[in-house]
């Protein structure tokens, strides 16, 4: 598992949309908080998948194990378009 921070690949002061079609061109699931992508995915936004955890739950250990198992049991291209609620 490669894991890229939102601060490592500049995408601080882009707009979610920018960071949505960086992660897709990239070939990586999105994981965050921000509901914002949940919108994004609804209208449509083509993506390479987005996992998704609301604010403070799971606890990180539980967020962590979430997103090993994802990655142990499905393909890159399965998450093509999908969102996982974590």
């Amino acid at each position: 598992m490669d894991v890229v921070t939102s601060a490592e690949a500049g995408l601080l002061s882009v707009n979610d949309t920018q960071v949505l079609a960086h992660s897709y061109s990239a070939g990586r699931v999105l994981v965050t908080h921000d509901s914002d992508f949940l919108r994004l995915h609804g209208q449509g936004h083509v993506h390479a998948g987005i996992a998704y955890s609301e604010q403070g739950a799971p606890g990180i250990g539980r967020l962590v194990a979430s997103l090993v198992l994802i990655y142990e049991v499905l393909e890159p291209s399965d998450m093509v378009g999908r969102i996982e609620h974590l």
